[in-house]
């Protein structure tokens, strides 16, 4: 049985050494084009501001793979012929499966906005965005980024390390308050603009400027107003890359269309991480799941539906975690932007530097985010599945206190004081 898996991220990987384990006798392959070996993405911007070398990316060594007995093909795959059933690589090659995992992640949003392919516009994904973003950096210095969000922040924090100014175009009247509640929004927005960074608010872009040799030289608003710059950032979020899907046959929505057991509408083709589309029918709205945590999760699953299992996947409670500068953020269930039926309970300190809100219906705890402070994620996803009520998590903050023999004084007392 030969098994491909056409992609090399968190998704990828996960599945590959998943099927090893079950299927110690098959054939395995991962193909990648941006890489031979797998990297976490997130460690990127830290590699940009000198804080981690690229080999220091790699969870496993570069003998693990052939250990594991996992091969590694370098080769960008134009299309994908499932009827022949083999991969067509660029530079005219191809390769033969017999089930296939698609795990080509995401790319970032471009919205038709004129001068979008200019050189110096770009994303901030992956391994070649990092590369375009260090030869764009050595030229600049000012940068417009396009829209909010984490990727905006991680993008200005590393820009500013080198001496890079950054204006900021976010259509929204605060920052990120299209996910954030009013009140973190607002904390996130005073931080960026104590942070020296050039903030325009409701403020959306009309065109990027050509400075008449392919370059951008800037921007213009919809208002109107030029800003002048070198590099274009573009995050407004990330979609499903379905670059190698194109008249493939395989059925595509926003992503790969998959069935609950990670499955296509085509025999033997299987997808999963950022760039699938779960069909949830009766159900509400596909599902899309574009972080870290899922996309391990989904490649645990397609791991045994690649072997032969009957699977599905199931979300668990829903997680994330960032860093806004030196602002932390973590988030678990349900934290909805906007106020509904449920009851939101929210503290911050004095010096607007720490928040906790727990969310809550009918006495029982939906959701809890915090700012500024770190909490234990087991205990928080253990309370929410056993449907714990606010009294009971208030009376048990201590529990979820992170490490607290690292601080003087433990955060959490703060807010039980």
């Amino acid at each position: 049985m030969q098994v491909v898996v056409l992609g090399n991220g968190i998704t990828g990987v996960t599945a590959a050494i998943g099927l090893r384990a079950l299927r110690p006798d098959w054939r395995i392959t991962i193909v990648s084009g941006e890489s031979t070996y797998h990297y976490s993405r997130p460690a990127l911007m830290y590699v940009f501001m000198g804080h981690m070398r690229y080999q220091e990316t790699k969870p496993y060594p570069d003998r693990f793979w052939s250990e594991q007995g996992l091969e590694l093909v370098r080769a960008w795959v134009d299309r994908i012929d499932p009827e022949a059933k083999v991969l067509e690589c660029r530079d005219g090659s191809k390769i033969p499966y017999d089930r296939l995992l698609i795990a080509t992640g995401a790319k970032s949003n471009k919205f038709g906005w004129p001068g979008q392919d200019l050189m110096g516009v770009q994303g901030l994904y992956n391994l070649m965005d990092l590369r375009l973003l260090a030869a764009n950096a050595e030229r600049a210095r000012r940068a417009v980024l396009v829209g909010g969000g984490l990727i905006g922040v991680e993008l200005a924090e590393m820009l500013k390390t080198r001496g890079i100014d950054v204006t900021f175009l976010v259509r929204e009247s605060s920052y990120w308050n299209n996910i954030l509640p009013p009140e973190e929004s607002a904390m996130v927005t005073e931080l960026l603009r104590e942070e020296g960074l050039d903030l325009r608010l409701e403020t959306e872009l009309d065109e990027i400027l050509d400075d008449g040799s392919g370059r951008c030289r800037g921007v213009r608003t919809k208002g109107g107003e030029e800003i002048p710059c070198e590099i274009v950032g573009l995050t407004a979020g990330v979609s499903p890359n379905l670059s190698a899907l194109r008249g493939s046959g395989i059925p595509c929505g926003r992503g790969v269309l998959v069935d609950w057991g990670l499955k296509t509408q085509v025999e033997d083709v299987w997808a999963a991480g950022d760039c699938a589309e779960i069909q949830t029918e009766g159900e509400g709205r596909n599902l899309i799941q574009q972080v870290w945590y899922t996309g391990k999760a989904q490649g645990e699953v397609a791991a045994r539906a690649l072997a032969g299992e009957e699977v599905r996947y199931t979300p668990r409670t829903w997680f994330n975690s960032a860093k806004f500068f030196d602002l932390e953020y973590q988030v678990y269930g349900f934290v909805p932007p906007k106020k509904g039926e449920e009851n939101h309970h929210f503290w911050i300190d004095a010096d607007g530097k720490k928040s906790l809100r727990i969310v809550e219906k009918e006495g029982q705890v939906l959701g809890i985010q915090v700012m500024g402070m770190r909490l234990r994620h087991l205990v928080c996803e253990r309370w929410l599945k056993e449907e714990r009520s606010l009294e009971y998590v208030l009376s048990h903050l201590y529990e979820a206190d992170f490490d607290p023999e690292f601080f003087s004084r433990s955060l959490i007392g703060e807010v039980t004081a």
